[in-house]
């Protein structure tokens, strides 16, 4: 249930309703539009009577909600996210970032990859040091040694890092490193522990669609980390399975448009883990930032051929600097769109 407010309403009787709605056990959600004030209720709302709530003078209409998913829903909080990923880098709400770098992690070059990929103009770093493998035989990650590299290389690049967590007993070594966004992966995307755990600190999370998730069910996966009181929550469309074989997932470019219009959360395209191969990388990498990707995830490695994991879709650091000029230019050709609107 919603109630939006009339635009007259003061601070005080804005607090003093949000005090009433949660002295009835329920919690609540508000969001200063320009033009309209909404309090979002989440809880068992038949303890609040509809008619008795739209009578209070402050209060212009009750909406109910259909959807499970309360606090990730734009009829909860109308204007966009803005999500503060550190080094003065946010992302949502009009502000455009890419995130680029290896799969894993591997040694020193490393250092190499991240300062190739932010002189082209990639604005935060991305890296495995822990890696969900299909095969319990394949490579799992440097580990702690891993974070501590991509800590060095964010260090001397003034970059926000992104780096996957997979297991909750792992969350606080990650907040004591100091972390920019811990990145929850599509095997994850039903960890319904490791969300919680997230959840619970205030580290910004770029949350994956499980591969074979329907868009609700991301939806539900950043409503329980929002439900444990942490609202950083970055989507991100990473293709899905389907019968599909000629590439490793099919890019379900649909959900950027339909995440935008469901949820206020900025929403991130994945080109790399959804195409496999680097030859589909960069078309589909501008297919998204048409469609209106608030950002993308791209991989790079100064040697593919001999990466650790996943080189046949990563960008050499060449390719990445043709592919950023092509990006810059889809989104000038959007943003003179917009002006135009």
């Amino acid at each position: 249930m919603i109630a939006i407010l009339r635009k007259s309403a003061s601070d005080d009787a804005v607090n003093h309703l949000v005090s009433w709605i949660e002295k009835k056990g329920l919690q609540t959600n508000v969001s200063y539009g320009e033009n309209e004030i909404v309090i979002g209720l989440v809880g068992d709302t038949t303890k609040i009577d509809p008619f008795l709530l739209e009578s209070m003078d402050i209060v212009e209409r009750v909406q109910r909600v259909s959807e499970p998913f309360k606090k990730a829903n734009r009829k909860f909080h109308p204007a966009d996210t803005v999500v503060d990923c550190g080094h003065g880098v946010k992302i949502g709400g009009g502000n455009f970032q890419v995130i680029a770098g290896p799969c894993s992690v591997e040694g020193k070059n490393l250092l190499t990859i991240a300062r190739r990929v932010k002189k082209a103009g990639a604005t935060m770093l991305r890296g495995g040091a822990f890696k969900p493998r299909t095969s319990p035989y394949a490579y799992q990650g440097m580990g702690a040694e891993g974070l501590d590299l991509l800590i060095e290389a964010a260090g001397e690049l003034d970059m926000p890092i992104v780096t996957e967590v997979m297991d909750p007993r792992d969350v606080q070594l990650f907040v004591d490193r100091g972390i920019d966004v811990m990145q929850i992966g599509a095997r994850n995307a039903q960890n319904f522990s490791l969300l919680k755990e997230v959840g619970k600190t205030t580290t910004p999370v770029l949350l994956k669609r499980g591969m074979s998730g329907t868009i609700d069910e991301l939806l539900m996966a950043a409503e329980y980390i929002m439900s444990e009181g942490n609202e950083n929550v970055i989507l991100c469309e990473r293709g899905i399975r389907t019968f599909e074989t000629r590439t490793r997932n099919t890019f379900d470019l649909n959900a950027v448009p339909v995440l935008h219009y469901l949820s206020h959360l900025p929403v991130v395209a994945d080109p790399s883990h959804a195409t496999g191969y680097t030859r589909y990388v960069e078309p589909m990498a501008l297919a998204a930032c048409a469609a209106g990707a608030d950002g993308l995830e791209i991989e790079v490695h100064d040697c593919p051929e001999k990466a650790w994991s996943d080189g046949s879709q990563a960008l050499t650091p060449d390719q990445f600097d043709r592919t950023m000029d092509r990006i810059r230019a889809i989104r000038a050709v959007i943003s003179t769109g917009d002006d135009q609107s």
